[in-house]
């Protein structure tokens, strides 16, 4: 599976159109058990709404959205498209309205999901998922600063390191990329590099 961009956890944003409330909530989903359950918890957090219109796009290539009893292709549809003109996946985006008294037609209520769900994609944090590998090596305190080098060169993250006896340094790198360092963690620690490395998984970088 390619690289691609999402979201990091969830952002909201509210748009008021002639006394209409629009409220979109975007979060990250990797799966439709994930989008459908963060629709219903929109849905229970607003149970006074109008209506709740959602889609949701996953990198798996599932797509669903819903008008939820708004006029066809005026509600969901927009919501749709916002995501896929963001460029990003594993996103379920819900927006729920509550109705001011006065009619909106069709073309204002396109306009209004429009803005509600661009609004919260755009206060999301985008992040870059790729397939990486997380890694891990205790070291004596003596050689935890040459080695820290060697990872930070390498273009790794490292995560903060844990002080014990020894030192364990935890970093994130690209998978594919782990073997050029592991081995020259293992020349700088003369054949006792014991490196730890999981499979490679999904995960911001």
């Amino acid at each position: 599976m390619p690289d691609y961009r999402t979201i990091r956890g969830t952002a909201c944003y509210t748009y008021e159109e002639k006394r209409s409330r629009f409220i979109g909530a975007v979060s990250f989903a990797d799966t439709e058990e994930a989008a459908l359950g963060f629709l219903n918890r929109v849905r229970a957090a607003n149970r006074t709404a109008r209506h709740n219109v959602y889609a949701y796009v996953l990198q798996s290539g599932r797509v669903r959205y819903s008008d939820d009893g708004e006029p066809a292709k005026t509600a969901g549809t927009p919501v749709l498209e916002a995501i896929q003109h963001a460029g990003v996946s594993d996103v379920v985006l819900v927006v729920t309205r509550y109705f001011g008294g006065i009619l909106l037609g069709t073309g204002g209520l396109v306009r209004a999901y429009t803005a509600a769900a661009s609004g919260a994609l755009a206060a999301a944090e985008l992040v870059q998922m790729r397939s990486v590998v997380d890694c891990a090596l205790a070291v004596p305190y003596a050689q935890y600063e040459p080695v820290r080098r060697l990872i930070e060169q390498a273009g790794a993250r490292l995560e903060e390191p844990e002080f014990a006896d020894k030192v364990t340094l935890r970093w994130r790198q690209p998978a594919g990329e782990e073997g050029a360092l592991c081995a020259a963690l293992d020349e700088a620690l003369r054949g006792a590099a014991a490196v730890t490395v999981t499979p490679p998984h999904f995960a911001p970088f």
